[in-house]
């Protein structure tokens, strides 16, 4: 009898989306950060030789798809339990009148320009 709550760093893959969906739903904390990568911008991709990196707060996006296609602003949250990213400029308004942050997908959002705050991030 096998444990479904158990997480293995070991599992390859499943043709199955209920595995897959099961493997993420049972990460662990610090490997669902693998889950919070957006594509750089090309400029970025010479400069640092990376194809994409790990969204933080600070960094300057632009969302790629969705109704915020072409909205470009800086990361104001990222929460990594729900695989969400809150961007300055990408609000909804809600049935009272009143401006609610929209929750992105990291997928969706291409990094233009990156917060050199933490000098280990760039090594």
């Amino acid at each position: 009898m096998t444990n479904k709550n158990k997480w293995s760093k070991a599992w390859k893959s499943s043709t199955k989306p209920s595995k897959q969906r099961l493997y993420v739903y049972n990460a662990q904390l610090h490997t669902m950060g693998a889950f919070l990568h957006s594509h750089l911008s090309k400029e970025l991709r010479q400069k640092l030789k990376h194809r994409a990196l790990r969204v933080r707060t600070g960094d300057t996006v632009v969302v790629c798809s969705g109704s915020f296609k072409g909205t470009t602003g800086k990361v104001e949250k990222v929460d990594v339990k729900k695989r969400r990213v809150y961007v300055t400029g990408v609000e909804m308004a809600k049935k009272d009148g009143s401006k609610a942050k929209y929750p992105l997908v990291p997928s969706v959002l291409l990094i233009k320009e990156l917060d050199t705050t933490d000098k280990r991030r760039l090594a």
